[in-house]
């Protein structure tokens, strides 16, 4: 998605799109521009056409690339921008004689190949009629990129046709050629220059606490939390409702604790080393001194385990 609107933008700029379009007559076949064959996939002819593009990028190729996964999609790409190439070369050579000579410039037969491992791969999440047309909320999107089809017909239509039978060969097995993959070398320079430009990929961690206002804090004093506790329903459950409670009044004692306030000693116990192993083995993210405070002012290592839980 950056380098297409990075080198349309620049094409745009620099005033040479008309380099990037592939036609047969006069270029290729008069010329010999066969340069245009790899150039015409790398921007898009128009703003509208990068806008429609980049749409369909993000809602079809990233639903994709989750599915195959990174490596997988990368080889998937390649494989379909040569097999359109060829494709898009062929008929071009087939159909000129009844008008197609021309097709424009954009990865839209890539775009097309993704779009139907879309539709075998993602089902729609619901269903809906209007005026008695059943459709789903993939209907949208095929909608979209219908504009694609149809923004320069008929080369472009030709192009999404192209792109629709490359996505059928990939999937069906009339060409042994999903399990190509990249080189290991293509993946580890691909990791160490191009993903930090990037960024992160990996999503952020949602916490489960909620921390109050310092004028609510002043007044409850429990730790409040976006945990919604357990209801009982049967007589059986009276055991997790008394550990609920156990672990709800240890909370309490080690807020009252951390605000300077006292409590019996007695209810100190000294965990052991293998405790205190266990319950850092279940909670990697919460430090060794929390850990330990929680099992000096708890019975066992269950009621330890329900107050980190709730912290």
């Amino acid at each position: 998605m950056m380098g297409y609107a990075l080198t349309s933008i620049v094409c745009g700029i620099f005033d040479v799109k008309h380099y990037l379009h592939l036609q047969l007559v006069p270029h290729i076949s008069r010329h010999h521009q066969y340069w245009r064959l790899a150039t015409h996939h790398v921007a898009c002819s128009s703003s509208s056409d990068l806008l429609l593009t980049e749409l369909l990028l993000y809602g079809v190729g990233i639903n994709i690339e989750r599915q195959f996964g990174s490596v997988k999609f990368a080889s998937f790409a390649i494989v379909s921008t040569l097999m359109s190439t060829i494709l898009e070369f062929s008929s071009l050579i087939l159909l000129h004689r009844i008008g197609i000579n021309h097709i424009p410039p954009g990865p839209t037969a890539l775009a097309f190949s993704m779009l139907y491992q879309w539709y075998r791969l993602v089902p729609p999440a619901y269903h809906f009629r209007i005026f008695g047309v059943p459709l789903s909320n993939k209907s949208f999107t095929y909608i979209l990129v219908s504009q694609l089809a149809l923004g320069h017909v008929p080369g472009s239509l030709a192009s999404a046709c192209v792109g629709l039978l490359v996505g059928f060969i990939y999937r069906s097995e009339l060409i042994n050629i999903k399990t190509w993959r990249v080189s290991p070398a293509v993946i580890r320079f691909s990791t160490r220059y191009l993903v930090p430009l990037i960024g992160s990929t990996r999503a952020p961690r949602r916490l489960n606490r909620a921390r109050p206002d310092r004028r609510e804090e002043s007044v409850n004093d429990e730790v409040v939390t976006t945990a919604r506790p357990p209801t009982p329903t049967t007589q059986g459950d009276s055991v997790p409702s008394q550990a609920q409670g156990e672990a709800g009044s240890v909370v309490r004692e080690w807020v009252n604790e951390l605000r300077g306030r006292t409590e019996d000693p007695a209810r100190i116990r000294t965990p052991s080393e293998a405790e205190i192993s266990q319950v850092t083995a279940m909670f990697p993210d919460i430090s060794r001194e929390l850990i330990t405070r929680a099992l000096q002012r708890t019975p066992n290592i269950e009621v330890a385990v329900e107050v980190l839980l709730h912290v």
